[in-house]
């Protein structure tokens, strides 16, 4: 966690609050945030412009290239989550986002994942990661996976047209999977319990359940009995508020057909 660290300590040294980073620097300030948090090292621009900033004479630079090729700089919840998700026997999901990981196209996990600044070498490291997990999905002691969608992640279109359009056509193609389900939260359901959270419950082969809950500033696993009860609550009234699999895998449909009629698409 040095590279993190010593991030943090630079910007408080200066006086700078994550907003007022991103103000000077350009990039958003949940960027500046997971990197401090020790959930994703950034990419090799944000890391120069951060050092330049800081005046840290390339410091913080060389930290951050002993970090690449280090998986202890990230946090070692981050680590578990993995390694839970490797052994989970069903997975329940909530996106607020984007798509899920482990049902993520390689090229729209390439164009999510720099859009929060990685590139290079990490980029192709973390793509080829969540394309690892995914595998998971298609073995054959795969896991069950649900994952409901707010309207918003399959709208929020991507820079490149096709990108977008294949990985709403893969979320189909995964929730015909006997083992696979998903499920949309329209916008026409109002407020709901989650609206500032993604959460993945994973129950491994012991039974007992565990959550991992996600914003845009850090993750956080859940083990406690009665705050995975109340996440559960939540995570069941949004089930029900959701289309069906079948009314969803149709909504899905529609976005594709009227992204056809678009004349700008």
């Amino acid at each position: 966690m040095r590279f993190a660290e010593e991030l943090k300590a630079l910007r408080e040294k200066r006086g700078d609050s994550l907003r007022q980073l991103s103000e000077k620097l350009g990039w958003d300030f949940s960027l500046f945030g997971k990197m401090e948090n020790g959930h994703t090292l950034g990419g090799a621009d944000v890391v120069q412009a951060l050092d330049q900033y800081f005046g840290a004479d390339r410091f913080l630079v060389a930290l951050w290239e002993l970090a690449l090729g280090d998986q202890t700089q990230y946090k070692p919840q981050y680590r578990t989550f993995f390694q839970l998700e490797a052994e989970a026997l069903s997975m329940w999901h909530f996106g607020l986002n984007s798509v899920p990981g482990v049902l993520q196209t390689r090229e729209y996990a390439a164009e999510v994942l720099a859009a929060g600044g990685m590139q290079g070498e990490e980029l192709a490291r973390h793509v080829e990661a969540r394309i690892n997990r995914g595998a998971m999905l298609v073995a054959e002691d795969a896991p069950r996976f649900r994952t409901i969608l707010y309207e918003s992640v399959l709208r929020l279109r991507l820079r490149d047209e096709k990108v977008w359009r294949e990985q709403l056509e893969h979320l189909l193609d995964m929730s015909e999977r006997p083992n696979v389900t998903v499920q949309v939260l329209p916008f026409s359901v109002g407020p709901f319990a989650m609206m500032n959270t993604d959460v993945m419950f994973l129950q491994p082969a012991d039974g007992r359940s565990v959550a991992y809950t996600e914003n845009d500033l850090r993750g956080e696993i859940i083990v406690e009995a009665s705050q995975i009860e109340r996440l559960q609550s939540a995570y069941d009234a949004m089930r029900d508020m959701a289309l069906s699999p079948a009314r969803s895998r149709q909504f899905i449909v529609a976005m594709l057909e009227e992204a056809e009629c678009d004349p700008s698409t």
